[in-house]
């Protein structure tokens, strides 16, 4: 039976060092938009080559996490409307309408002024629409862009891309290291890139390991809804001294409640697995409609959008180009095929010990949304693994019924609940 959903603190201490972290990543972007900082290069999430950028001393700037915190903030409708006033259709990505509608407002957020692009670089991996996302940011702006070709993910035999594709992405790189030294004036030190990738891969594995602890009973947190909490900083400050030093406190923090076995809800009585990003504008409404089940997430797809660890992907200092193209290439979620998606989330299952899995369809996301309705039929009746589909948006308040997601989620934990039951007979 359903409860109250319960008021949980138990991330406090995690939660003020990022929060003091990205506020600092966020008066760095101010400070560059006011002229005081480092160049800005606007990037993807997905499977990025922050470390070279990091190499030059440059700054990454992410519009889509630009995006999502303005609807946290519950402040994207406005710059949504905006950008449909422009032409912007209302089935365009909602990330892009959010920030495009910011871009010309000013640039000026709740949260940093974001400065000028000095380069666009779109890594392309897996999302068309990104492609002309960035390239209507470069019209805007009147900068340079770079389209970095990604090729999708087509091994089915490996999790390792071809040797051609690789060489293929390193070629480019190459590019981007020309087009990087003429902007800063100054070579490419490999030394330095090889250590900025030393800190990339040990921060990757220490991430994999925190996510592996969810395998724990109780899991001694919820892998998504509080899983975007340490996702910040492994976007944002990867590859960084901080970023580092943040995950070997988070995994003490994590593996410490682990042996303690305390989770993050009074009672843990269903794991489930949730496939596709949160609806962020209602993020604490979305989570509390699990919560007051006793629902916990132990894996999630959505925290491998940057890169996907805990299936043995690291960075290597020793190559650290072809590192970064293996990760573009076949490490993140978004560059991979369906058929990799369902293994992955079946992985989580078995290995993890679901009950159920939650499909959040996004409305304005194709990448994420085409194809779950297959999804669901494949995971319900080949793998007979209960699953619920419910939809919304993750940026667009106007998608959001709250009174009719939560009607889906009560009758499916109680048919769940109902099922324990007649099994206990």
């Amino acid at each position: 039976m359903a409860q109250p959903a319960p008021k949980s603190d138990y991330q406090g201490k995690l939660h003020n060092l990022q929060k003091d972290m990205i506020g600092r990543y966020y008066d760095s972007l101010t400070a560059a938009s006011e002229g005081r900082g480092k160049k800005a290069v606007y990037m993807m999430v997905s499977g990025n080559p922050v470390e070279l950028i990091q190499a030059f001393d440059m700054l990454p700037v992410y519009p889509e996490v630009n995006a999502l915190q303005l609807a946290v903030k519950k402040q994207s409708l406005p710059h949504i409307l905006a950008a449909e006033e422009m032409g912007y259709s209302t089935d365009n990505c909602a990330y892009v309408k959010a920030d495009v509608g910011m871009y010309f407002a000013g640039r000026k957020t709740p949260f940093a002024t974001i400065p000028e692009p000095d380069l666009i670089l779109c890594n392309y991996v897996g999302c068309n629409v990104y492609l002309q996302w960035f390239e209507h940011l470069a019209e805007f702006s009147k900068k340079p862009i770079y389209n970095l070709d990604v090729p999708f993910s087509r091994n089915m035999v490996s999790d390792e891309p071809s040797d051609d594709d690789v060489s293929y992405v390193v070629k480019q790189l190459e590019e981007l290291i020309e087009i990087c030294e003429r902007m800063t004036g100054k070579s490419l030190d490999f030394k330095k890139l090889q250590r900025i990738t030393e800190l990339s891969g040990e921060t990757g594995h220490l991430w994999s390991e925190i996510k592996k602890l969810t395998r724990e009973r109780p899991a001694p947190f919820d892998a998504y809804f509080d899983s975007v909490m340490m996702m910040a900083p492994l976007y944002c400050l990867r590859g960084t001294e901080d970023g580092l030093w943040f995950f070997q406190e988070a995994y003490k923090e994590m593996k410490k409640r682990a042996e303690m076995r305390e989770g993050p809800l009074p009672e843990e009585k269903f794991r489930i697995v949730i496939e596709g990003p949160p609806p962020w504008p209602y993020l604490r409404q979305f989570r509390d409609m699990f919560s007051r089940w006793g629902a916990v997430a132990i894996a999630s797809t959505y925290s491998t959008v940057g890169g996907i660890w805990e299936f043995g992907f690291q960075h290597d200092p020793l190559r650290p180009i072809e590192s970064m193209a293996k990760h573009m290439l076949q490490f993140n979620l978004c560059n991979r095929n369906f058929l990799q998606r369902y293994q992955q989330i079946k992985d989580y299952i078995d290995q993890w010990g679901a009950d159920a899995l939650v499909i959040h369809s996004v409305k304005s996301c194709r990448l994420f949304s085409a194809g779950q309705g297959d999804m669901r039929e494949y995971f319900t009746k080949q793998l007979g693994v209960p699953t619920l589909l419910v939809e919304s948006d993750i940026e667009d308040p106007r998608y959001f019924a709250e009174a009719q997601i939560r009607n889906r989620v009560d009758a499916f934990f109680e048919s769940l609940e109902h099922q324990r039951m007649l099994v206990k007979k």
